[in-house]
């Protein structure tokens, strides 16, 4: 198969997946509070724009049964807020749940949320490190075709944009997990002086249910320090 045919197939297999989660999210009646049992680290999970906590069901579960107790803000609705007002409500309630040694595990502009958290809004070092899958670090070029002020603020001269994307000195402490081609960030996602894990996969959406991601995610979560 040629380079192009297999990107629009990893395309349309992406959009598939997309479509399918945002419709079983939609019927879901799992709560928030099913996740919060267990002993291991506590997990923050921070989903991507238009999409509500459920969309990362398959990583949520997995993080559970795996004895991590998983936390989710479903007052983010479907992450449209602006990232620092987003990041500002990341951070008030870590702090309000005391949570520490906690791990971020992110999907796209979450990713962005949690840098911003971690820059920022930490001051206690309750986040020990994030997780981000397909975030983009470094902005989107599409996004300046984008009608929605919600898109366009991926630019790669957004001002928030520009600002996560010069600061360096929380990366050491995240991890940039990401595939082969992903059709909403042509820049991808590597992100300076992180750990960037190139996955042998594809896609925006449906990378988040690959078990190679699961795997990598669960084994960065459960490891002393920063890792």
């Amino acid at each position: 198969m040629s380079g192009i045919l297999q990107r629009v197939q990893w395309w349309i297999q992406d959009y598939l997946y997309a479509a399918g989660r945002q419709v079983r999210s939609a019927a879901s009646r799992t709560r928030p509070e099913d996740f919060l049992s267990g002993t291991a680290r506590p997990v923050v999970v921070i989903p991507g724009i238009y999409e509500d906590w459920r969309f990362m069901l398959p990583l949520v579960r997995r993080l559970h049964k795996a004895g991590h107790p998983v936390h989710v803000l479903a007052q983010l609705h479907r992450n449209r807020l602006p990232v620092p007002k987003a990041a500002d409500a990341i951070a008030g309630y870590i702090r309000d749940r005391d949570l520490s040694d906690a791990m971020i595990v992110a999907h796209s502009k979450g990713g962005l949320i949690g840098k911003f958290v971690m820059m920022q809004l930490d001051p206690d070092r309750r986040i020990t490190g994030m997780v981000a899958v397909c975030s983009p670090f470094s902005g989107s070029r599409y996004a300046s075709f984008m009608l929605l002020p919600s898109l366009r603020a991926f630019s790669p001269r957004n001002a928030v944009t520009v600002q996560l994307s010069r600061e360096e000195r929380v990366n050491e402490r995240i991890t940039s997990v990401y595939g082969l081609f992903d059709p909403h960030i042509p820049e991808g996602s590597v992100l300076p002086g992180a750990r960037n894990i190139q996955l042998d996969t594809a896609g925006h959406f449906r990378i988040l249910a690959h078990e190679d991601t699961i795997r990598t995610v669960l084994d960065i979560t459960a490891a002393p320090g920063q890792h």
